[in-house]
């Protein structure tokens, strides 16, 4: 059978770049960045993007492609995608999806909240007042127009509960009400080859630890201060190990604390992921890379 795309999902550092790369000169494919945190162009290192001779050897789109100041969301990375599946038909190569943000994909296989665009003036003014009250107090004027929506988010996270208020304040609507009512999937009838990457947990927390000590010791530190004075109510303000590692460039933290602590953030959001992917993917392949190689687990997905 035949595939239109392949979509290779998993927690961060369990693979997926290697398992992708594999696959894409197997069959001739592109390789689709469907990762949050790897579009941003200043942190190649600290997001583990693939390195240039990957690159070299397939084709990748949508790796740092966005600057961290700008505000990107699932809904700009769906249309970014649509506009890469296109590039790929064009270089007639199979499309091949890999990342681990569970909301992209989503937005291929089931479809994203069709949310009109905030306005300028919109946006500039919850930045504003999120600069002037803080987040806690955002999320309480939030929850008195919008307590649904306001009840699912912590009352900590900038983002979300700013991206909630400017929606509540750009439409009239709760944020919830137009993410029950998702757009058409970006990759609605199309055949889909459907992987999770399941690294043991022993293996998957040592993969994090030496892949985020090399990082250091290969440019993330200099990456990280490059990043200082960041909103951090920006998506890229996100960045696994970013605050750990100013902290260690301001001289706040010792390199032993600065790791320390990154590394628990890591495996913490490595969790997150997880929890994600088996209540939402079931119905994907689940394999142990370790074990078997996506291509040999599947059959030829091309043929």
């Amino acid at each position: 059978m035949k595939f239109d795309a392949v979509l290779i999902a998993g927690p961060t550092a369990s693979g997926k770049s290697r398992e992708a790369l594999t696959l894409a000169q197997a069959i001739g494919g592109v390789i689709i960045n469907a990762d949050s945190m790897q579009v941003y162009r200043e942190a190649p290192i600290l997001t583990a993007q693939p390195s240039t001779q990957d690159k070299g050897q397939v084709p990748h789109l949508l790796y740092g492609h966005v600057g961290a100041t700008e505000v990107y969301s699932a809904g700009r990375w769906r249309d970014d995608a649509l506009g890469a599946l296109s590039q790929a038909r064009d270089m007639q190569r199979v499309p091949i999806f890999v990342g681990g943000t569970g909301m992209y994909f989503s937005a291929l296989t089931e479809g994203l909240a069709d949310i009109p665009g905030i306005p300028a003036d919109i946006r500039d003014a919850a930045r504003a007042l999120l600069d002037k009250v803080g987040v806690e107090q955002l999320h309480a004027q939030l929850a008195a127009r919008d307590p649904l929506t306001a009840s699912r988010l912590r009352p900590s996270d900038p983002q979300r509960v700013l991206r909630a208020y400017e929606v509540f304040e750009a439409t009239g609507r709760p944020l919830v009400e137009w993410q029950n009512a998702p757009a058409a999937p970006a990759l609605k009838e199309a055949r889909l080859a459907m992987f999770v990457l399941d690294p043991p947990r022993p293996d998957l927390r040592a993969r994090i630890a030496r892949r985020f000590e090399a990082m250091v010791d290969e440019g993330g530190l200099a990456e990280a201060q490059s990043l200082a004075g960041l909103d951090p109510a920006l998506p890229a303000a996100k960045l696994l190990g970013l605050r750990q590692l100013q902290g260690l460039a301001a001289g706040e933290l010792s390199r032993g604390e600065a790791l320390e602590s990154a590394i628990t953030a890591t495996r913490q959001f490595a969790k997150r992921q997880m929890t994600w992917f088996r209540g939402r993917m079931p119905h994907y392949i689940w394999y142990d890379p370790s074990k078997s190689n996506i291509i040999t687990q599947y059959g030829e997905v091309s043929s």
